[in-house]
């Protein structure tokens, strides 16, 4: 049956077709599966186009046996390439020519095929090793030490929340001091404490950071594919802050999920030109991560450029269009936060984060610690940099990989500033997740650069073996980690001073006590960092001037003190020389740290008069 006649195009025809195609410009949807692996870039959508008049469907029908031509004509030049084209209308050539690969456009690898049901939940092997050795390295660590100081506030406070939802329980303004939000990651602990411990806190982190791992492979194979996915998280996977972070009960394991859960979230959008959903679930996540941690939003740059520069293909006001969607969501969660929470958060917002006083550490010794941590990511990160210029072809690609890089020095730079080594060690595992995707990318090309399949996987070996001296290493680093006094010891000795159930106490690592002595009410507990009145109102005290404590130790006020030297040892210093010369206290006696790399003991008095 021969093709119906062409007709002439007229001025009708001529404008339905520009229509239909600004409208296809306008709207590209995914590609037809079949077409695609062919090698044709024609939408799904083409096959449902209805021409509704006679001369539309004359013009169509032209444009159709020019497409019939080319498939007969690449059929034979290329017998090995089944090109099939659908009956009903089918995008033109002009269409065609501008439906260029993903490659040809950007230079960034194309976006894979959307995974089936059944591939969706598949797990490589390797991911399998990588997460079991992740979870020895760090499982060793749960019973190291007894609760550190910020491990134990926020159990502690933990506890207290639940009691305050449950039975009105009067608590302590803990957003003011709080360094993020207090209602979200402490009771999520205190549930894991009820069940299992200390131990099952310090599990939970470990499920987070192996969650951050699983994320971790699943952002860097989609960007750069398997084998630098697998160098990227078997790195990150045995580095010393990385085995601390899995068994220490803190929100930095939590927030460091949440901001890899929108990384992944992001850049799952990539190839797409509808992403709404994704960048809404990436903006939901990166938000929560923000409340658990407040310094965690030292990283939302980072996971904005990832979701622009992963908009590439397609590009332009889409990319643009993705950022707006995913900064609006953002800023309207956050100011209804903010709007809930009140002015509490906001003052702790401010105080321990957006104007945090400045330490005594010199900026040199922050970076040498650094450096002694991460030196192998900064290298190899700083190698992938120096390759992307020459190879990539594209902006978007170079500068993906510099904001990967860059992100690794947020923290150092941040910290050496304002001459801080309080937590470092935890903050920058927050960089290095995003800096070791540069560094798989980095041993990729290392390998990719021999030649010959042996070569190739001997060099995959070599790179796999190095990561052995890296976590052997990193298990040095962790250990040192967990070098707190401990407070084994400790706990009986003060125990038996507060059985009475009465008094007040001033104590250097107060959170500790508490933890483990939950008997005793918070409003009895003072520390060198503030003194709580009988109201339950907390007075701050900065500094090392020992008056206020003076004068409450001339009163009697305090049953009971119990200083380490560590956390202020002037002040300590201090207080213990007025002790000493008080015939209204009495030494109870040295208590020996519980670690046995910590070297000190616990220095206890008790007033007199205590029952």
């Amino acid at each position: 049956m021969s093709p119906p006649p062409r007709q002439a195009i007229t001025r009708a025809t001529a404008a339905e077709w520009r229509r239909r195609r600004e409208a296809s410009a306008e709207f590209s949807p995914p590609l037809d599966d079949e077409n695609a692996r062919n090698g044709f870039r024609v939408p799904a959508y083409a096959a449902t186009l209805h021409f509704t008049d006679a001369a539309t469907n004359g013009f169509a029908a032209s444009q159709q046996a020019g497409l019939n031509a080319i498939a007969r004509l690449a059929k034979a030049t290329s017998p090995s390439r089944d090109i099939q084209v659908a009956n009903s209308v089918a995008l033109p050539v002009s269409g065609l020519a501008r439906e260029q690969s993903v490659e040809q456009q950007t230079g960034l690898p194309a976006q894979p095929p959307e995974p089936t049901r059944a591939t969706r939940l598949h797990v490589p092997r390797l991911l399998l090793v990588i997460l079991t050795v992740q979870a020895v390295l760090s499982a060793r660590l749960v019973h190291a030490n007894t609760a550190f100081e910020d491990e134990a506030l926020y159990l502690w406070a933990g506890r207290l929340e639940w009691a305050h939802w449950l039975h009105g329980t009067h608590i302590p303004p803990f957003p003011t001091y709080f360094s993020g939000a207090p209602v979200i990651y402490p009771p999520l602990s205190a549930l894991a404490d009820s069940i299992g411990g200390l131990a099952g806190a310090r599990i939970l982190s470990l499920c987070f950071m192996l969650g951050a791992t699983l994320l971790l492979w699943k952002v860097t194979d989609r960007l750069y594919g398997p084998r630098p996915a697998f160098f990227a998280a078997g790195l990150w996977a045995v580095l010393g802050p990385t085995q601390r972070l899995g068994a220490f009960a803190t929100y930095d394991a939590m927030a460091l999920f949440l901001v890899a859960l929108s990384a992944w979230c992001v850049t799952s959008g990539r190839g797409r030109r509808d992403a709404t959903g994704w960048m809404l679930a990436g903006a939901c996540a990166l938000v929560l991560a923000n409340a658990t941690k407040y310094a965690s939003a030292l990283f939302d740059p980072t996971v904005v450029a990832l979701a622009l520069l992963t908009g590439y293909p397609p590009g332009g006001k889409v990319a643009r269009r993705r950022v707006a969607y995913l900064l609006a969501i953002m800023i309207a969660v956050i100011i209804v936060l903010l709007q809930i929470g009140g002015g509490w958060y906001i003052a702790g917002i401010g105080q321990t984060t957006l104007t945090r006083h400045a330490g005594g550490t010199p900026a040199s010794v922050v970076l040498r610690s650094v450096w002694d941590w991460t030196a192998v990511v900064i290298v190899s990160a700083a190698f992938a940099l120096a390759i992307v210029f020459k190879t990539e072809r594209t902006a978007a690609g170079r500068w993906l990989l510099a904001v990967l890089v860059g992100t690794a020095l947020l923290v150092p730079i941040e910290q050496a500033r304002i001459h801080t080594y309080t937590a470092l060690s935890k903050h920058v595992a927050f960089g290095v997740w995003f800096a070791v995707i540069a560094a798989g990318y980095a041993a990729d090309h290392a390998v990719r650069w021999l030649h010959g399949r042996s070569a190739q996987i001997a060099a995959t070996s070599a790179c796999a073996a190095a990561l052995v001296l890296v976590a052997i290493s990193g298990i040095s680093q962790a250990n040192s980690f967990f070098g707190w006094p401990g407070a084994k010891n400790l706990i009986p000795v003060v125990r038996q001073l507060t059985a009475h159930g009465g008094g007040r106490f001033l104590a250097d690592n107060t959170p500790t006590l508490e933890y483990y002595l939950p008997e005793i009410s918070w409003r009895r507990w003072s520390s060198v960092y503030g003194i709580t009145l009988p109201s339950g109102r907390r007075v701050p005290q900065s500094g090392n001037g020992i008056g206020p404590y003076r004068e409450l130790l001339a009163a009697h006020y305090f049953n009971a003190v119990i200083l380490a030297f560590t956390d202020k040892p002037v002040l300590d210093n201090s207080i213990a020389s007025y002790l000493q010369n008080d015939n209204n206290y009495r030494f109870v006696g040295a208590v020996p740290f519980s670690n046995p790399g910590a070297h000190g003991s616990y220095l206890i008095w008790a007033y007199r008069g205590s029952p």
